[in-house]
């Protein structure tokens, strides 16, 4: 089955780095790891192709002064989420 995550981003600079499987829940990892960014909203749209429905979808976000994680919801057949 695909899963389709909508994210919007408080500022620009943030890559995709992967997913991985936590508790039955599916994590897609994010990184914002420069110096300076763009204080606009940025949006990304990932697919990925998984075995099982995911329990919860989330969103982990690392950065330099740490991270966050957030969770997504579902709507229409897709997830969406956006930076706290």
């Amino acid at each position: 089955m695909k899963v389709v995550l909508e994210v919007t981003f408080r500022m620009g600079g943030v890559n995709f780095r992967g997913t991985r499987w936590e508790d039955g829940n599916l994590v897609f990892e994010f990184e914002r790891l420069g110096d300076a960014f763009i204080q606009v909203l940025s949006n990304q749209r990932v697919e990925v192709e998984v075995d099982k429905v995911p329990q919860k979808v989330l969103v982990e976000l690392k950065t330099k002064e740490g991270g966050k994680a957030f969770e997504a919801f579902e709507r229409e057949g897709k997830y969406l989420a956006a930076e706290p």
